[in-house]
């Protein structure tokens, strides 16, 4: 184990893994069990974000004279200390956001699938990979409250896989300790 630190330094921590795995476990859990709460909560981390962003690039483009990050660091401001007091809003205007990327990525690549149709088979897999994004992103716009579930149910799947597979290296790590 020597001839790799990180590992050896992994298995000696084993237990913060665990800890990890076991977070995720449980916010993925809650994803499912308070589908609205999370919701919100991801709203308030997101505008806590914004604030902190917002307080740092005033902090940076004051001491710079960099106005133009001053101007970001108030609008960072305003967005966080917006969202504290409607979330419900941010929350809907972050899931917006999620359905207009959804569009245009899904119109790009139709478009790219078009393009390179004469130069690869099979691009009808990126035209209907461009169809469900643009599906997608049509359903969060027409049907924003079950999108709004469905991303976090997403968002809940990923975080009870994710600490699953936390946990499941924290305890092999933990053997690579004791064998050692």
């Amino acid at each position: 184990m020597a001839t790799f630190p990180i590992l050896s330094a992994f298995a000696k921590n084993w237990w913060v893994l665990l800890v990890r795995g076991l977070i995720a476990l449980l916010f993925g859990i809650t994803a499912f069990v308070w589908p609205g709460l999370t919701l919100l909560t991801l709203a308030l981390i997101y505008g806590a974000y914004a604030f902190v962003d917002g307080f740092t690039a005033i902090w940076v483009g004051g001491t710079s004279h960099a106005w133009g990050l001053l101007l970001f660091g108030v609008l960072g401001l305003v967005v966080g200390i917006y969202t504290f007091f409607f979330p419900g809003i941010t929350a809907m205007a972050l899931l917006y956001l999620i359905a207009a990327w959804a569009i245009v990525r899904g119109v790009f690549e139709i478009v790219t699938a078009i393009q390179l149709r004469k130069a690869i088979s099979n691009e009808w897999i990126l035209i209907l990979g461009g169809v469900i994004s643009i599906l997608f992103g049509a359903l969060l716009i027409v049907r924003p409250l079950a999108g709004a579930l469905a991303v976090v149910w997403i968002i809940g799947l990923y975080a009870m896989l994710f600490g699953v597979l936390m946990i499941t290296l924290a305890f092999r790590l933990r053997g690579l300790a004791q064998a050692s």
